[in-house]
């Protein structure tokens, strides 16, 4: 008869749980954007990022460069412009790597910041059992007062000090990780700080004439040059009327410039009229905007008198060529001239233009190609005379500054004299017609702008230096004392003290700190006076040592 085996069945094992791949993926990507070392290979290349920005002309900035661009390289233009390189701060990759870096920075500081409050509210560790394993140690006579003693003069040396019976355990240095959490905190502000002034900020460059005639108010229409942050909009800026009412300029004798001042009436948007005076350094600053002088220079006032009689007066701003003596060169076009007064029919051919060099202080003698001084010494206009159709009513957007080139290629613009002028003085043309230097008028060139993130930056920035100088110059270490008992054995030497009590010490550098050796001796002599350090014991220490006192120490 066969036995029957009556033992319970073993209990069935639990399924074990397949992990989720896509859990574990995600989990390791995370941990990889979020580290330091990802962090800064994403700062390098926003910084190659932004290389096209710096280097090729920006479609938001000045699209008559781009345009120009197109025209110069016809087969290298269509391939920057499908990836975004003429608009490079507002491309998709440029804002995928400003994101990514603006994720790593939080995803990094935020479990640092954790740790490093929760290490600032936790007390230093305890003394290791051997300190004379330290990478320094020292035995000193015990000061009146034992271990309390010891650490009031820790405390008045801003250590972080526990006594625990009769040892003493400091730590000091925190301003280390305070630095590098304070550093990429601000890091992450400037970033911020840029978002919004690139969002919501906006900035426009005006030429401004002198003069109530050429006073601007703040549209878009009457910029130069203008660029808009995506999410502001033309009926966002702040309304307000400016007008140049007279400028000051001051120079050395080298010709180099000393004082800008430029007076101006503000009209702001509730009505208010009041003057002020701005200069280089020191801007107008409106509700909703700044206004900042860049430079000045000069425009001819021309009068001309076409063959009917009837005059045209106007000034014309000649923009400088750069150098000291604000040479300046520019174009003075009348194209509604010689309209006949019995028909009501302007003669599109006879229009004139003249081609100008503007010299504040001309030579003595000439050539006269270039101003000896900025002020106007000895002024005198040189001109070029044009008759012809100017081209300006084809609708083709062109510089109000130089003439246009191809009416003079195609023969439609022709040269028809040249001549210096006075101020005061007229040039009789060949067709009777007359034009008159009547002088200048100073113009300034302005930089409107509003950037909601400048504060932000300004004081993240001077955060960020702080953090930076505490991140290189903070250093992290522990010290411990033990107060030894009367007749307690020597640890240095073994031997049985001669009945006075004695303080062991140890140290320990959290960070490379050559200099702590010399700061242990001074903590040291201030607490004991004729401390022996390891070398005048005598002790033999090899590195291994150490290293096992730092292991030890943690």
């Amino acid at each position: 008869m066969t036995a029957v085996d009556e033992r319970p069945a073993p209990p069935a094992e639990a399924p074990r749980r397949r992990p989720n791949r896509m859990l574990a993926l995600l989990r390791n990507s995370w941990r990889q954007l979020t580290s330091m070392r990802t962090a800064l290979v994403l700062l390098f290349l926003l910084a190659v990022a932004a290389i096209p920005g710096s280097v090729l002309p920006q479609r938001g900035v000045n699209p008559e460069d781009v345009r120009d661009y197109f025209t110069a390289h016809p087969d290298l233009a269509p391939v920057l412009d499908r990836i975004g390189a003429f608009e490079a701060f507002g491309s998709v990759w440029f804002s995928a790597i400003y994101l990514l870096l603006f994720t790593s920075l939080i995803g990094c500081i935020t479990p640092r910041l954790r740790d490093h409050v929760r290490a600032l509210r936790s007390k230093p560790p305890a003394a290791p059992k051997r300190l004379d394993r330290l990478p320094q140690h020292a035995v000193l006579p015990a000061p009146e007062g034992g271990a309390a003693a010891i650490a009031a003069a820790l405390r008045r040396r801003r250590w972080r000090v526990v006594v625990r019976g009769d040892e003493v355990s400091a730590e000091k240095g925190y301003l280390k990780e305070t630095g590098n959490l304070l550093f990429h905190s601000s890091l992450v502000l400037v970033l911020v700080g840029v978002a919004l002034g690139s969002w919501y900020g906006w900035s426009g460059n005006k030429l401004l004439v002198a003069g109530a005639d050429n006073a601007f108010c703040n549209t878009r229409q009457q910029y130069a040059e203008s660029k808009l942050g995506p999410r502001v909009d033309s009926a966002d800026l702040p309304g307000f009327c400016i007008q140049l009412d007279d400028f000051h300029a001051r120079f050395l004798e080298s010709g180099q410039p000393e004082f800008f001042d430029a007076e101006v009436t503000v009209d702001e948007a509730d009505g208010e009229r009041r003057r002020a005076n701005f200069s280089v350094n020191s801007p107008l600053r409106l509700d909703g905007a700044n206004v900042y002088l860049l430079g000045h220079g000069y425009a001819p006032v021309i009068r001309y008198t076409d063959r009917f009689g009837k005059s045209q007066t106007s000034n014309f701003p000649f923009l400088t060529t750069g150098d000291v003596g604000l040479t300046s060169e520019g174009l003075a076009a009348f194209p509604d001239i010689n309209v006949d007064p019995a028909t009501g029919e302007r003669g599109e051919n006879l229009q004139m233009a003249f081609s100008g060099l503007y010299l504040p202080t001309a030579p003595a003698a000439a050539p006269f190609a270039r101003s000896e001084y900025p002020t106007e010494r000895n002024p005198a206009l040189n001109l070029v005379a044009y008759r012809g159709n100017l081209g300006m009513d084809a609708g083709i957007p062109g510089s109000v500054y130089e003439l246009d080139q191809r009416q003079v290629r195609a023969g439609k613009v022709k040269e028809v004299g040249t001549k210096l002028l006075r101020k005061g003085e007229t040039w009789k043309l060949d067709d009777s017609t007359t034009v008159e230097f009547l002088g200048t008028v100073p113009y300034i060139t302005l930089s409107v702008r509003y950037d909601p993130g400048s504060t932000l930056l300004l004081v993240s920035s001077a955060v960020l230096l702080v953090g930076l100088m505490g991140s290189l110059f903070g250093r992290r270490r522990r010290v411990f004392f033990r107060v030894l008992p009367a007749g307690a054995a020597d640890p240095t030497s073994g031997s049985p003290t001669s009945g006075s009590s004695l303080v062991e010490a140890g140290g320990l550098p959290r960070t490379d700190h050559p200099g702590f050796a010399d700061e242990f001796a001074q903590l040291v002599a201030a607490i004991g006076g004729d401390g022996r350090s390891d070398e005048e014991a005598g002790v033999d220490r090899d590195g291994g040592d150490r290293a096992g006192a730092r292991e030890g120490a943690e």
